[in-house]
């Protein structure tokens, strides 16, 4: 029998795709323009004065799996004291500018664990600090919605946005509430210089489902959508 100790170690599966914008209306027309869907309703996160649309792309491979575009609310501005930043380095200038001149990017992905705290200790046995375990909620429709995630105090991704964010629901997931969009995440890919680092950090999180290879940084999506088959790329974003 498999033990179920907090000595076993952590099991994780793509939870999101987090598409970046300089706006939620641009990341809202990128994705009727690209994917050919309007996404459905997000909502506001006080914790990090940000703000996002959401929709599944569920599929057997990913069978819990959903799809974020998320922006800086503007007139928001974050409320963590500084040098701390927002989440999935959403206050890097660089990435602000590449986001401005090229518009809306795939940039990183979340998986979820039952176990976020063994998560963040797995990987800081291996030298790798995923940041500090928040608490988060946000009000639905439905009630309220909450989770534990990693963010570290200088807001950074790690390895590119391939090191996946760790994230622990509470009682209810936000895809469990999600209609059927017609698109359907078929795989996800990632290409690092150095794959054995990254393939280290997957290992110690019992991450499944991503492919990796050495190569320039890259994260890969492929979907099924209204338009066909689209992929999408982060270029080292």
């Amino acid at each position: 029998m498999e033990s179920t100790t907090s000595s076993a170690p952590p099991a994780s599966q793509v939870d999101h795709l987090v598409v970046m914008a300089v706006s939620l209306d641009q990341g809202v027309q990128w994705c009727e323009r690209v994917l050919g869907i309007t996404p459905g309703p997000g909502g506001e996160h006080a914790l990090m004065g940000t703000h996002n649309r959401l929709f599944t792309v569920a599929s057997p491979a990913f069978p819990r799996a959903y799809f974020e575009i998320i922006a800086i609310n503007p007139g928001k501005p974050s409320p963590r004291a500084a040098p701390a930043r927002r989440w999935f380095d959403l206050d890097d200038k660089e990435l602000k500018l590449h986001l401005a001149s090229t518009g809306p990017q795939l940039a990183h992905f979340v998986a979820s664990t039952n176990r976020v705290h063994g998560g963040v200790r797995a990987l800081a046995r291996l030298g790798l600090d995923r940041g500090e375990v928040l608490d988060a909620s946000r009000m639905t429709p439905q009630g309220l919605l909450a989770w534990k995630i990693t963010v570290r105090e200088d807001g950074q991704r790690l390895f590119y946005g391939a090191l996946p964010t760790l994230i622990e629901w509470g009682e209810a997931h936000p895809a469990d509430g999600m209609a059927a969009s017609g698109v359907t995440l078929q795989s996800l890919h990632a290409s690092h210089p150095r794959p054995d680092a990254l393939r280290a950090g997957y290992e110690a999180i019992g991450l499944a489902g991503v492919g990796l290879s050495q190569g320039p940084p890259n994260l890969i999506a492929t979907l099924q959508t209204p338009r066909g088959l689209v992929t999408l790329e982060s270029q080292g974003a």
